[in-house]
């Protein structure tokens, strides 16, 4: 481990911060597709009973009317994250009429026609008219049903009085907010080189139904005649057949520096390219690369809470990163909720090791080495004596695996210290288990339960789901729960009237509004 490591080790083993590592900020969004009695993706609009999608703070829609997202709110406590990613389970499931949720990341039965996959709807506001294009222009730039691919996403912020003493601690001169934001760039630079670590340990996603396919070429395996797999793949869904994009490929997105990033992602979103004009107008928001921030396919994302109209971009230009978002993590569908309290506790230390370890800045060839470890180990991540790119040689994945356990154990032991209890190690070493051996990982699971059962990946995966739906189905809220949910629901619905009735002139003059804050930046 580097000196600087150790001192920042031993600074945050110091009892003011160990009170404060007790107040780290955390919050999930997790994705599960809406399906029909047979497993087939719902063709029905959202559910009344859910509310607004537009407007709900804890019910809304990614990609497809059928793509539920569940978010709960930022907490310090891991108990009340998992309890309210619970409650919100328990309540759509008590609400759903002749349907269920499908609880993995690779999608349930789909038609064989794109178009049928419903987009989602908003309403008749300007911003909600805004997000069924974008949606459009997504599905016309890489097909509907790779938008139907659910993860779980992980938002992680230390508290501001940890920042303050940090910031006092290392002293370089900054304004606590430039420090902040060149301290969470430094955690993202770190989090690409090593979030392969990630995609095998938690990784859920080995095999795919052949109609997600659908005739297109492919380097996969069959494993029978309903599921496609690679034998030793972890998340198929961080790959080529996931968020990925050919177009996006030679995007070079820079995070040294937040002035970096910005400009990078800016030249993106204003730049035509070729391929997508040929789209109607309508039916996408812009020619450019990208059409806004969030269509950059990637595993981590620097995040601000943005105002009201105000562009990502916009809102991390005026006040430096708030949160980062974590967005490699499949659904795993052994687990009720897709991810449960060891994950989180391991990613709260990985995340912290990222944080505190140096983090020298990129350049290409550091790129090409990120993206080719984490398809290396998105497609072999299992496989026996697999090496990685590392320091421009090449070291096994357990070796380096092991390594950075090491320094992401030292981490969860001033966790422990600061919780009390034994948890946070556990759950490290938990992870170093599966690094010797790779039948406990979640992937190595998956298929070794369908070839016991001699079950494919749709039969496997509606298994788990209608266990888990069943579960949650016994268990209904009480009577204060359901009216905090109606209370949701209404407030949501109140709420999507006025913007509505605020939503004046033409969308074309609100779109060019919205564009013309790139121009701004």
């Amino acid at each position: 481990m580097s000196s600087k490591l150790d001192q920042r080790l031993a600074f945050l083993g110091e009892a003011p911060q160990q009170a404060l590592l007790t107040r780290l900020c955390r919050g999930i969004e997790k994705e599960s597709l809406r399906m029909d009695g047979e497993g087939i993706l719902a063709q029905t609009p959202h559910p009344a009973a859910f509310g607004s999608p537009m407007s709900h703070p804890s019910i809304t829609t990614d990609f497809s009317e059928a793509l539920l997202e569940f978010i709960t709110p930022v907490s310090t406590s891991i108990g009340a994250t998992l309890g309210e990613l619970e409650a919100i389970h328990r309540f759509a499931y008590a609400e759903l009429q002749g349907e269920s949720l499908w609880n993995a990341s690779m999608p349930c039965r789909l038609s064989e026609q794109d178009d049928e996959i419903p987009v989602a709807q908003y309403g008749s506001s300007h911003p909600a008219t805004m997000k069924t294009r974008y949606r459009l222009g997504l599905g016309h730039r890489y097909g509907r049903k790779m938008q139907t691919i659910a993860g779980i996403h992980y938002n992680f912020s230390l508290p501001p009085a940890l920042w303050q003493a940090l910031h006092d601690f290392e002293g370089n001169g900054h304004s606590q907010q430039d420090y902040v934001t060149e301290r969470y760039f430094s955690l993202i630079r770190n989090f690409r080189r090593w979030c392969w670590l990630l995609v095998y340990l938690f990784g859920a996603a080995p095999a795919v139904s052949r109609c997600f396919l659908n005739g297109r070429p492919h380097s996969l395996e069959d494993f029978d005649s309903h599921t496609l797999y690679l034998p030793y793949a972890t998340s198929l869904r961080m790959g080529d057949l996931g968020y990925q994009s050919d177009a996006q490929k030679n995007l070079n997105i820079c995070y040294n520096r937040l002035d970096n990033y910005i400009e990078t992602l800016r030249g993106a979103i204003t730049t035509s390219h070729p391929d997508y004009e040929r789209f109607p107008a309508d039916e996408q928001l812009s020619t450019g690369l990208l059409q806004i921030e969030n269509e950059f396919y990637s595993p981590i994302r620097p995040k601000r809470v943005t105002a009201s109209g105000e562009i990502p971009l916009g809102a991390l230009r005026r006040g430096g990163v708030e949160y980062i978002e974590v967005r490699c993590l499949d659904v795993n569908p052994l687990l009720p909720m897709g991810i449960d309290a060891q994950q989180i506790r391991f990613l709260d230390s990985f995340l912290l090791y990222c944080l505190i370890e140096d983090s020298p800045e990129c350049d290409d060839a550091d790129n090409l080495a990120v993206i080719d470890n984490l398809l290396d180990v998105v497609n072999r991540g299992r496989e026996p004596g697999l090496t990685l790119r590392h320091n421009g040689d090449s070291l096994t994945l357990s070796q380096w695996a092991d390594r950075l356990l090491d320094g992401i154990s030292a981490v969860a032991e001033q966790l422990d210290a600061a919780h009390g209890g034994h948890d946070y190690r556990a759950a490290c070493n938990a992870q170093r288990d599966k690094v010797r051996d790779p039948a406990l990982t979640p992937s190595a699971q998956i298929l070794s339960a369908m070839k016991r059962d001699q079950q494919s990946f749709f039969a496997f995966a509606m298994d788990q789901s209608q266990q888990h739906a069943e579960q949650l189905r016994q268990r209904p809220l009480d009577a204060a729960e359901n009216q905090r949910f109606a209370s949701m629901r209404e407030q949501s619905l109140v709420e999507l009237r006025e913007a509505e009735a605020q939503s004046t002139g033409t969308f074309d003059d609100y779109l060019a509004r919205f564009y013309k804050q790139y121009d701004d930046l």
